[in-house]
């Protein structure tokens, strides 16, 4: 693709990069192509936006590059994995951009090493392949609702009484054993667990369409490491009714679920709050 045919695209080009590394938005130049390797670059995609995002539109290994707010070197990388969206770093530092175990001396380069469908492996075991980007410009058709009733539910207020309110994107999904809240565990079993906004399911197998339980997390009250038990890694939630205990494979996907379960309690009480 021919980019580069006058002095005026390439001082477009230039400013366009600049931009990109200053985590602005590129002056685009209506007359100049988009260079392939910026069109899935989101500038200032918010974490939350960009789960939802791949989440909604997205296939398994899709994935799209956007700003951190780590610092104005460094991105993010928001990757599709299954039922979940895993994030990873990417910096640049003395002209030098790192990713993993890999460092690229320019952005074509990087960008380069994804065409080939990278592999990943996360420190939660799971290997994710970089399979295509997610564009940042898609078509869309120019339909638009007519309004046929318009009215309000209720009067007087202004707009201090409006409440900003977004449910917890975040999503998980792993095998878990799974127990009894008994003194003591010993019928433990494997089940696959989901995490999907407040709602923690745990299903016989993978396959299984209907969960055996489902557990709102609005109504829990801790998350923490148990080590009561005969057993290493083991979670338990802290629920009104009962006590539940979860037990990971290794003590990294364990730390993970107890930081994501947390994480969603904190939300929890914030979104309470502003009710």
């Amino acid at each position: 693709m021919e980019i580069l045919g006058a002095e005026s695209d390439l001082q477009t080009l230039e400013a366009f990069f600049c931009s990109i590394l200053n985590h602005q938005t590129p002056p685009l130049n209506a007359h100049m192509p988009l260079p392939v390797y910026y069109r899935w670059y989101h500038y200032d995609l918010s974490r939350h936006a960009a789960e939802a995002l791949l989440l909604s539109n997205g296939l398994d290994g899709s994935y799209l590059l956007r700003n951190s707010k780590e610092g104005p070197s460094c991105f993010a990388l928001s990757v599709r994995a299954k039922d979940s969206v895993k994030h990873f770093h990417v910096e640049r530092k003395d002209s030098v951009y790192k990713f993993g175990f890999n460092e690229f001396p320019t952005l074509q380069d990087f960008v380069s090493h994804f065409a080939n469908q990278p592999l990943l492996g996360s420190d939660t075991g799971t290997l994710i392949v970089l399979k295509s980007p997610y564009p940042w410009h898609v078509e869309e058709p120019s339909i638009y609702e007519s309004v046929r009733v318009h009215t309000a539910i209720k009067t007087g207020c202004t707009e201090n009484d409006l409440v900003v309110a977004a449910p917890a994107v975040r999503n998980h999904a792993a095998f878990l054993s799974e127990g009894n809240d008994q003194a003591v565990l010993q019928n433990w079993k494997l089940r696959w667990f989901t995490l999907n906004r407040y709602e923690l399911k745990y299903f016989k197998d993978k396959e299984s369409k209907e969960p055996i339980r489902t557990l709102d997390l609005r109504s829990c009250s801790a998350v923490q490491f148990d080590y009561s038990q005969d057993r290493v890694n083991c979670i338990c939630l802290v629920f009104p009714e009962r006590t539940f205990y979860f037990c990971a494979k290794t003590a990294v996907e364990a730390d993970e679920w107890i930081k994501i379960l947390r994480w969603k309690l904190v939300r929890c009480v914030c979104v309470c709050a502003c009710v």
